[in-house]
């Protein structure tokens, strides 16, 4: 996203490097099978929990291993351009707040433009005109793939699923910080209901970020969170 604004700190730094060396062992075998392997991370969490933050000292980091790394921001990727979406959300009740606001065939798109290094063109949201701007990205050159979104870590075929776990209560203050959107009672209801969608998606991750920013290997046997709701969007995450 264009003007954004990123509060990247130390905790950030620290656990994209230890993000990091799971990225390089992994690549590392896949590589091994397949030379042209072109390798994708998701990054997820709830609104203010510092997925772009963590998503871009991830790529700065393993660009010091001598990987080409992009950053795609899901949020690029919503059906209603941001001047017209809090409308909408109002008039609709809020119903459809959730991962059905993303336009999934487009984002997939892309992934495959970079698992096939093509170029691709690909929308940009201005945060300060409001607008969606088109962008031609070569991923001919580009080896790994960071994708950052609330609900990223469902895109099929990806291959280390980080989640930072944290909910928008714990976040509160970034948000404000970042003041991406304005903050009233419209923004804790869509809040709200992202909270459930994203938590539903938790037991994909195979990292899990705490508070302290610290990580470690999630637990594929703990106890599903809100499974039923992931499954209703699967369609949504079936790359091509």
């Amino acid at each position: 996203m264009l003007s954004d604004i990123l509060l990247i700190g130390e905790q950030h730094r620290q656990a994209a490097c230890e993000i990091a060396s799971h990225v390089v062992l992994q690549r590392d075998g896949r590589l091994a099978g397949d030379p042209g392997y072109r390798f994708m991370v998701a990054v997820s969490g709830e609104s203010g929990a510092g997925k772009s933050e963590l998503s871009h000292a991830l790529a700065r980091e393993l660009k010091t291993h001598g990987m080409r790394v992009k950053v795609l921001h899901t949020d690029n990727y919503y059906k209603v351009e941001p001047s017209l979406r809090r409308r909408h959300r109002e008039e609709t009740g809020f119903a459809g707040v959730g991962m059905d606001e993303y336009d999934w065939e487009q984002l997939n798109r892309n992934i495959d433009d970079f698992r096939n290094g093509r170029q691709a063109l690909m929308p940009c949201i201005d945060i300060l005109t409001d607008e969606v701007d088109m962008l031609t990205t070569d991923f001919s050159r580009i080896d790994v793939l960071v994708i950052d979104g609330l609900y990223a870590i469902g895109i099929g075929d990806v291959d280390l699923r980080v989640f930072i776990d944290l909910t928008y209560h714990e976040t509160r203050k970034s948000q404000l910080l970042r003041g991406k959107e304005k903050t009233d009672s419209h923004r804790w209801e869509v809040l709200e209901r992202e909270h459930r969608s994203v938590r539903s998606l938790r037991h994909l991750s195979d990292l899990l970020v705490d508070a302290s920013f610290s990580v470690r290997e999630a637990e594929r046997d703990c106890a599903v969170e809100g499974q039923a709701v992931a499954s209703d969007f699967s369609f949504a995450f079936a790359s091509n």
